[in-house]
């Protein structure tokens, strides 16, 4: 008998749970054909500052566009630098360049493949106007020697949480720990819309005044723009939907969590395969179960292996922005960002969602112990 398929992320099984409650958001907003702006998207824009302990939270188109008026809150423009790492989607570089900046790429720590702290104090330079962590994984990045860093040369710090709804730092959860932060609804995520969408936090009323704006043409009023602005809206049926889903996200992220321990004590002291351990004053969200594979044993032939058996494994991320084609002209040569590639060429992704049941990590955990052999 074949195997059944475990699939990397089950939205279907998601749907199913909270089937009643979705399908009545949405009809509400098409019986009100309140589609753009509306008591929805204040709604969820009270309730997601509420749920992240922040001033104030701005709905926005994507996580990408999130990230892009947050440089621009920051003041990044032209002949400025923003430090970031290579070991992520490639988002949070492109979003400098739009600003006109220059990217700077900095390694991670190799115990959690988020940015390295010591690594980031050795790229900065006068030019840097500032860094933007990315929580890897769920996983938040070292935030306090961060800040302390960038307080003590001046820059701005923008957490990318787009993977990272949820997650707790020392107490204070992602998205709250630097002045703005930048979230990603993109159907996959811990909180994700079924479409695109994001959103910013913000430490004050005044900035998230003024990223709303910026969102939404520039204008104070219909037809009173104080400057030149983006379509950068979330729309209402997206709000909609994730202010029913925002109710259930912490026992989500809980149920990732008993996931993710299952997965620790199954896997360990298998040879040649290593799950990502965070330390205690971590509480990560598990918006992907990552494992490191031994180079002796070759991921990439390890995932097709486990595919075979009906698994569906993924790797976050294969190849390293530093060494994409969109940044050959940074110069930047292999070798330079030694722990990145280590992450990219180890990292495999196995299936993790709330509604993953004990039976099939069990499926997950011999289908890889066969791939390694």
């Amino acid at each position: 008998m074949a195997q059944a398929k475990v699939p990397l992320v089950d939205l279907k099984a998601q749907y199913a749970t909270i089937r009643a409650e979705i399908d009545g958001a949405i009809r509400n907003v098409l019986e009100t054909t309140g589609f753009v702006g509306g008591p929805q998207i204040k709604g969820f824009e009270e309730e997601f500052a509420r749920f992240c302990g922040t001033a104030a939270a701005v709905g926005v188109s994507s996580g990408t566009t999130a990230l892009h008026l947050a440089l621009l809150a920051a003041g990044v423009g032209p002949g400025d630098e923003v430090v970031t790492v290579s070991h992520t989607f490639i988002a949070t570089a492109e979003m400098i360049v739009r600003c006109g900046a220059r990217t700077v790429f900095c390694d991670v720590d190799p115990a959690t493949a988020t940015i390295s702290p010591a690594d980031l104090e050795r790229k900065i330079t006068p030019k840097t106007k500032a860094v933007i962590p990315v929580h890897l994984y769920g996983c938040p990045a070292d935030m306090d020697p961060i800040l302390e860093i960038a307080q003590a040369s001046g820059i701005a710090v923008i957490e990318d949480a787009a993977q990272a709804h949820g997650a707790v730092y020392r107490g204070r959860t992602a998205g709250s720990i630097a002045e703005i932060g930048c979230f990603s609804f993109y159907p996959g995520k811990n909180l994700g819309a079924y479409g695109d969408g994001g959103a910013i936090t913000c430490g004050s009323k005044e900035k998230a005044t003024w990223v709303s704006s910026m969102a939404n043409h520039g204008r104070r009023d219909k037809y009173v723009h104080d400057e030149e602005g983006f379509n950068y809206r979330l729309d209402s049926i997206q709000a909609a939907i994730l202010r029913v889903k925002l109710k259930h996200l912490a026992e989500w992220n809980e149920a990732r969590r008993r996931a993710a321990r299952m997965y620790d004590e199954r896997l360990n002291g298998i040879p040649g395969v290593q799950p990502y351990r965070y330390p205690p004053h971590l509480t990560p969200v598990y918006h992907l179960y990552v494992v490191r594979v031994a180079a002796a044993l070759d991921r990439d032939a390890v995932l097709a292996r486990i595919r075979e058996r009906g698994i569906d494994a993924g790797i976050h991320y294969p190849v390293p922005l530093h060494m994409q084609p969109a940044y050959a002209h940074l110069g930047i040569r292999k070798g330079s960002l030694p722990e990145t590639e280590k992450a990219a060429a180890s990292c495999l992704s196995l299936p993790l969602y709330p509604e993953i049941t004990e039976e099939q990590i069990d499926q997950v955990v011999a289908a890889l112990k066969e791939s390694l052999a």
